[in-house]
């Protein structure tokens, strides 16, 4: 699916406290939590593909459900968050592939997509909320690393990438999927104009788990 279980989950996860603390995040592309990040939201580029993996690779298991094991989790990285997918997407004329670039590395990434939602469930719902036919936008992957939490970079990728979707499907309906137990990721959702409309299942390391279909409506 090209929907990220948590994607839609950003820098609102079950957060722990260790990743993006220590020296050795620290040179991957997180900063010590006690440093305010300053930084630049840009579109990625097919060089940045590679850390934009590794990205992926310690962000999504914070935005997964309690129940989701290791193995599934890596099952799903390993299937769905490779640096060539990376590179593809930010070559791909029906995608936009942002970063937060701190400077010395990436601290988030969000990934919007251009097309029909892949599963009933959701185009269903955004079909039916939106009184539209697809194509839609979906804001597919939106991710914060942990050590940099609430320094408003969430934030920022939001407002950036709300702006990209307007460019990449002008007028067209703006949506997305999150796991329905991430509250904190609803709640940020909600504060950027995104509305429950429906739900569906998403698969992880070939286990379901249910999620929430949100389109933005403000």
């Amino acid at each position: 699916m090209t929907s990220e279980h948590g994607a839609t989950s950003p820098a609102p996860t079950q957060t722990p406290t260790a990743p993006g603390t220590t020296q050795s995040a620290t040179q991957h592309g997180s900063v010590p939590v006690t440093a305010a990040p300053t930084g630049v939201v840009r579109r990625a580029t097919t060089d940045d593909a590679a850390e934009v993996a590794w990205l992926a690779a310690l962000t999504f298991p914070l935005a997964c459900p309690p129940e989701a094991s290791a193995a599934e989790m890596a099952t799903h990285i390993a299937q769905k968050l490779t640096p060539a997918h990376f590179r593809e997407w930010a070559a791909s004329a029906r995608h936009a592939l942002l970063v937060y670039d701190g400077g010395t590395g990436l601290l988030g990434y969000a990934l919007l997509a251009l097309g029909a939602p892949e599963g009933t469930a959701e185009a269903d719902a955004v079909g039916r909320a939106s009184g539209r036919e697809a194509p839609y936008v979906e804001l597919s992957k939106i991710y914060v690393l942990p050590g940099v939490q609430g320094r408003g970079i969430a934030g920022e990728l939001m407002r950036a990438a709300s702006s990209t979707a307007a460019q990449l499907g002008p007028d067209l309906p703006y949506w997305l999927g999150t796991n329905a137990q991430n509250l904190r990721a609803r709640a940020f959702y909600g504060k950027h104009g995104f509305e429950v409309i429906g739900r569906r299942t998403y698969v992880v390391g070939g286990l379901e788990h249910d999620d929430v279909v949100l389109l933005r409506t403000s």
